[in-house]
């Protein structure tokens, strides 16, 4: 007797899978081998009977566990769970499968086919940080599906129409009565005329060949708003792809990139800038200009400014992108060190540190050097 294949390795899971990705493993399996897809395939059928033996098991907490410490031999004895439509897998996993529903009384394929709602489609617009601060109008121009002018969006050619499915009715789906290793029983599934549409356009139409939509482009106007940041998104209803056999549009989402700034650094709506001044300038104070994003402004610095001081001009960074006040403009001071200095201004320096009791030939101070040392030994 052959052995039991692995439950993970027919799903072609990992033994670590979360329960989500078992399912879809099973999904996917399940349409690719079910009967109804298969109906000369006897193999198809006895895979079939293997997936959902495996997907029955997974898909319980408890019995996965079961199986994940004593294998198929579990302590029950049982070699597998088996495939049961009165215990743990019914008509409503078979829906769920093909429809996603649960059962009767559930969507119907026909509901779910007939239309089709369009594909969201992207749009990414690089921009500078000026316009992210001031909101800016753009032109995209994309490219999409577009319902057929020829028959507009029917699929079939003008002067024609889809006709009702003569095998399942409108419905799309049909019920088969089928025996097999677990006795006789009904089961449904896609109509194999319309491929679950409910219709059948026997004349296609030439533009589209019969699929209700081109291939097109539209040149569409966005306005991005003020304060924009490239974590936002921008949705334009409709202005997707062209829905099937008369569904409604897709949506397009605009993503904004702002472009690295020469001077200016975002931080949420604030923004960072550095400013070099003359040692006279921070020492004595004085008016400086400092660039904005609206040109520039007068800034004054107070005697004895010290470099790395920040000095903050408040509504003057970016608008908030839901309207709730303004960011700050930051600017950090940095004194700049004179250089290529003149005979009598090193003269004057050396004034200026001699009025102040600064000895520019000191030895290092050797308490300092003490202290670290205390510091690395503990004291």
């Amino acid at each position: 007797m052959a052995s039991k294949r692995d439950y993970y390795e027919i799903l072609g899971v990992p033994r670590s899978a979360s329960a989500d990705e078992i399912k879809k493993a099973y999904r996917r399996l399940a349409r690719t081998h079910h009967p109804d897809v298969n109906r000369h395939d006897k193999a198809a059928e006895d895979t079939f009977k293997e997936i959902n033996e495996a997907y029955e098991v997974l898909s319980d907490t408890q019995k996965r566990n079961v199986y994940d410490r004593f294998g198929h031999n579990g302590p029950s004895g049982r070699t597998g769970a088996g495939f049961d439509f009165n215990e743990g897998f019914g008509f409503g996993d078979i829906f769920d499968v093909f429809f996603g529903s649960g059962g009767f009384g559930q969507t119907t394929a026909r509901e779910r086919n007939v239309s089709e709602r369009g594909a969201d489609l992207r749009a990414d617009v690089e921009m500078t940080l000026e316009e992210a601060a001031k909101g800016i109008e753009k032109t995209l121009r994309i490219s999409r599906m577009e319902t057929c002018k020829a028959c507009d969006g029917s699929g079939a050619e003008p002067g024609s129409k889809p006709e009702t499915c003569t095998t399942c009715h409108g419905a799309g789906q049909v019920r088969r009565q089928q025996t097999g290793f677990f006795g006789t029983s009904i089961g449904v599934g896609i109509c194999p005329h319309c491929r679950g549409e409910g219709r059948v356009v026997k004349s296609p139409c030439h533009e589209c060949g019969g699929e209700g939509r081109t291939r097109g482009s539209a040149q569409i106007e966005v306005k991005i708003p003020a304060g924009v940041d490239n974590d936002n998104r921008i949705r334009l209803s409709g202005e997707g792809d062209a829905g099937m056999r008369g569904g409604p549009p897709g949506d397009l989402y605009v993503f904004p990139h702002i472009k690295p700034h020469s001077i200016f650094e975002r931080r949420g709506n604030d923004i960072w800038c550095e400013v070099m001044v003359t040692f006279a300038q921070a020492a004595l104070g004085a008016t400086i200009a400092v660039p904005t994003l609206d040109g520039e402004e007068k800034l004054h610095l107070a005697e004895e400014t010290q470099g790395g001081e920040v000095f903050r001009l408040r509504d003057h960074g970016i608008p908030d992108v839901n309207g709730r006040g303004k960011g700050s403009l930051n600017v950090v001071v940095k004194v700049q060190t004179p250089t290529k200095l003149s005979q009598e201004e090193r003269q004057l320096l050396e004034d200026f540190a001699k009025s102040r009791g600064e000895n520019l030939e000191a030895e290092p101070d050797k308490s300092f050097f003490e202290k670290v040392k205390d510091a690395f030994s503990g004291r």
